[in-house]
C-alpha cells in the first residue's frame, strides 16, 4: 500500500485507480497466482484481463500470464465488470479548490468501488471528470443514504482532514424521514453497543458499554410521519439507521431494518429510497484555516415547509 504523500506509479485508467497485490513465498506463474490469490475473479477473466493489459509491473510494463512470480513482487491490476449496471442518477458537485471536492450524492450510488459498481461508484465518476489519482473520500455514507460526501485531493493533507472525523471536530447533520413518536421527549440522545450482525451486512445492538452516540431532533410533522435531524457522535456502521430502528422508528424505505427486505445484491428498486440524507457538514478546516460549512441540495419525500 501507499504511505501518504506518496505519488501513485501508475496513471489512471477510465477513472479507476490501479489496485495492487503483493506476491508471497512459493508462487509460480502468474495467471495461477491471481486467480489463486483473487477467486471472486474467474481464471478466465484473469486471463483476458491479461492479454488487455490491465495487469502491469510497478514500471508499467505489461505482465504475461505465463510469468514466473517473484516473491515480493507487485503486481498492478484495473477492477472491471463487463457488465455494470447504470444508475439513473447523477452527483453534483457543491464545491471543489485546490484542497477539497464537496459533491451531494443521489441515493443508491456507492461512494467507492464495490458489489455491482466500479464505474458507475461516485469516486471513480469524479477521478473520471477530475482526472485527480489521488482523490479519495474523507469519510463514507452508505449506499443507499444520499447527500454529502467530502473528498480530499491532496495526499499529504490526508492525514489532517481524517483528524477531523477522529477527533469528533466535524459538525454532521443528517435529515431522516420516520413515524412520529410523541411520546419521546425531543431531543434526545441515543447511545449504545453497536456490533456486527447478522446476516454480515446489519449491525446490532446488544448490551454493555456503548460505543455510539447520536443526538436526535424532531423538525416538522405531518400526520402519522416526521422529519428528523440526526447527529451522529460517533461513526458506527449502520448507526443512524439501527438507532432510529431502536426507538421503534425505522427510517422510511430501509431495506434492512428491521427486517431486510432486499440483500446488498438484490435488484435495485429505484422508487422506494432510504430515507436518509447527509444534509450539512460544519468545521474548520485544518490546512487552510477557514471556516467551511456545505449543505445539501437533495431533499427526501418529507421536508420542512
Amino acid at each position: 500500500m501507499r504511505h501518504s504523500g506518496q505519488p501513485h506509479p501508475l496513471p489512471l485508467r477510465d477513472g479507476v485507480s490501479a489496485s495492487v497485490v503483493s506476491v508471497p513465498q512459493g508462487a509460480a506463474h502468474l495467471l495461477d497466482f491471481l486467480a489463486h490469490r483473487m477467486p471472486g475473479i474467474s481464471r478466465n477473466e484473469w486471463a483476458e484481463r491479461l492479454s488487455q493489459g490491465l495487469v502491469l509491473h510497478e514500471n508499467g510494463q505489461t505482465a504475461q500470464a505465463d510469468e514466473t512470480c517473484r516473491p515480493g513482487q507487485r503486481l498492478y491490476y484495473y477492477r472491471h465488470l463487463a457488465d455494470e449496471p447504470v444508475l439513473p442518477f447523477q452527483a453534483h458537485t457543491l464545491f471543489e479548490d485546490d484542497h477539497l471536492l464537496v459533491v451531494d450524492k443521489p441515493h443508491f450510488m456507492p461512494v467507492t468501488p464495490s458489489g455491482a459498481y466500479v464505474q458507475q461508484s461516485l469516486l471513480v465518476q469524479l477521478k473520471r471528470q477530475t482526472s485527480c489519482a489521488d482523490l479519495v473520500p474523507l469519510h463514507r455514507i452508505d449506499r443507499e443514504t444520499a447527500g454529502l460526501v467530502l473528498f480530499g485531493k491532496r495526499l499529504q493533507e490526508r492525514d489532517a482532514y481524517h483528524a477531523l472525523f477522529r477527533d469528533h471536530q466535524i459538525h454532521k447533520t443528517y435529515h431522516a424521514v420516520a413515524a412520529h413518536a410523541p411520546h419521546l421527549r425531543w431531543p434526545l440522545v441515543h447511545a449504545s453497543r453497536l456490533v456486527p450482525g447478522e446476516p454480515f451486512f446489519r449491525t446490532q445492538e446488544v448490551p454493555g458499554l456503548a460505543n455510539s452516540e447520536t443526538r436526535i431532533a424532531l423538525l416538522h410533522t405531518q400526520g402519522h410521519r416526521a422529519l428528523y435531524a440526526l447527529q451522529p457522535i460517533s461513526g458506527k456502521h449502520h448507526q443512524l439507521r439501527v438507532h432510529m430502528n431502536a426507538l421503534g422508528m425505522p427510517i422510511e424505505g430501509d431495506p434492512f431494518y428491521p427486517t431486510v427486505l432486499r440483500g446488498p445484491n438484490a435488484p435495485e428498486d429505484f422508487s422506494q429510497p432510504l430515507q436518509l440524507l447527509a444534509k450539512s457538514l460544519r468545521f474548520t478546516d485544518p490546512v487552510t484555516g477557514q471556516a467551511r460549512e456545505w449543505t445539501s441540495g437533495l431533499r427526501l419525500k418529507l421536508s420542512p415547509p
